[in-house]
């Protein structure tokens, strides 16, 4: 029996053999000898603005319309159907001018039927007096008894009254019919007209609106966390949408007790001298509200507010050499514009986050882009980001990208 003998390997085959083993302890060799990767620092960009002294003045600014302060709602004081419309919107208007007239014909009529009464009870009444008088003669003479001239004096005295509640429902009814005839109570402008000819409206029912000459006012509406606030204002500019250059010198009248129910807002009267020049009733108005702000109140740029839960809050910088934020909570004193008047734990001369605020935790180091004059200590330098190849500056739009991320 014979026995096969393997014949021994050649080295390419041990090299192959031996390859995956040699890698794997290349590769453990070279982890040991490998360093850790090095962890980077989260540094975020922000901008900053420093804290200045308060107690300035706030402007809260509303849109509004210039008013008539008097305006009438005039309407007939009878029912009937409306003939004829002598006057638009818009029209100037004297005193005692027709503006709507009313169909007379059923008011004629009825005046017709008032003469006739008064007619009737006239002759009844020259009646009545004339039995008294001779009734008077037969019982100076013993004719008749006392009794029967007391009957006769009765009857005349009652035919009088008839007569007076006729002459008096005659001359009411002289009225109804001069009420036919809508005319103008004062000289003023047309600024409404409700009702059309051929209509028929009810008594009272308002046609025609009328505002008087003269006084005007502008009506704006508060919010209601700002009412109270500018009821007392004492310095109130008013500007108009078509001559933005004229400042007018404005004094609140009224303020409004309840809200509108359709923009919840309360109705504020300002009252403007009679002889402002180039101001027409319906004009766009702007009004402005200056107050003074509380003694620890500050300006910030509405972009430094952060909502926290409830409340507002801003990110302030400490740290000289390593900026580092953290969140003061602040209460909103007042608006203009960009800028929001806050009150909080804060002071002149901190150094406040107005871009990247979102991006932001407590304790986060920060690096300044184009920190303000005075945001440092003398003698400090603000820790800048790297910058860009060729060493270019950044662009403003590169840094407010950054900030942002």
């Amino acid at each position: 029996m014979l026995t096969q003998i393997n014949p021994r390997p050649s080295a390419a085959t041990l090299v192959r053999m031996r390859a995956p083993g040699l890698l794997l302890i290349c590769t453990l060799l070279l982890a040991a000898c490998s360093k850790p990767a090095e962890k980077v620092e989260d540094i975020r960009p922000v901008r900053v603005v420093v804290l200045n002294p308060a107690n300035a003045d706030v402007t809260s600014e509303f849109p509004g319309a210039v008013q008539a302060r008097y305006e009438s709602q005039l309407g007939f004081r009878v029912a009937g159907k409306i003939i004829a419309r002598q006057v638009d919107v818009g029209t100037v208007v004297k005193r005692g001018q027709v503006l709507m007239r009313l169909d007379p014909k059923d008011l004629q009529l009825a005046q017709a039927q008032a003469v006739a009464a008064v007619s009737s009870a006239a002759s009844n009444r020259d009646t009545a007096k004339a039995d008294l008088k001779r009734y008077q003669d037969l019982r100076d003479k013993n004719f008749v008894s006392q009794a029967v001239l007391d009957a006769k004096d009765t009857a005349y005295k009652a035919a009088q009254a008839t007569y007076d509640q006729a002459e008096a429902a005659f001359k009411g009814q002289l009225n109804q019919t001069a009420y036919a005839t809508l005319e103008s109570d004062v000289d003023g402008v047309v600024t409404a007209i409700s009702a059309e000819a051929g209509q028929v409206v009810a008594a009272g029912t308002p046609v025609v609106s009328v505002a008087r000459q003269g006084a005007k006012e502008v009506v704006v509406g508060a919010p209601e966390n700002q009412v109270d606030k500018l009821r007392g204002s004492s310095d109130v500019q008013v500007r108009l949408w078509a001559d933005p250059k004229q400042v007018i010198r404005g004094t609140v009248r009224e303020v409004s007790p309840i809200a509108d129910p359709v923009t919840r807002t309360y109705a504020i009267k300002i009252s403007i001298p009679d002889d402002t020049p180039n101001v027409k009733l319906g004009m766009t108005a702007y009004a402005s509200f200056t107050s003074k702000t509380s003694d620890n109140a500050i300006k910030v740029p509405l972009t430094a507010l952060l909502r926290v839960q409830d409340h507002s809050a801003v990110w302030v910088v400490d740290g000289s050499t390593v900026h580092q934020v953290r969140q003061v909570p602040v209460q909103i004193n007042g608006q203009h514009g960009n800028e929001v008047w806050i009150q909080g734990d804060l002071r002149a001369g901190q150094q406040v986050v107005t871009a990247g605020v979102n991006q932001l935790k407590p304790g986060q180091k920060v690096t300044i882009l184009n920190a303000p004059e005075g945001s440092l200590p003398p003698g400090k330098a603000v820790a800048s980001p790297p910058l860009a190849s060729n060493n270019a500056e950044p662009s403003a739009a590169a840094a407010t990208g950054g900030a942002a991320r």
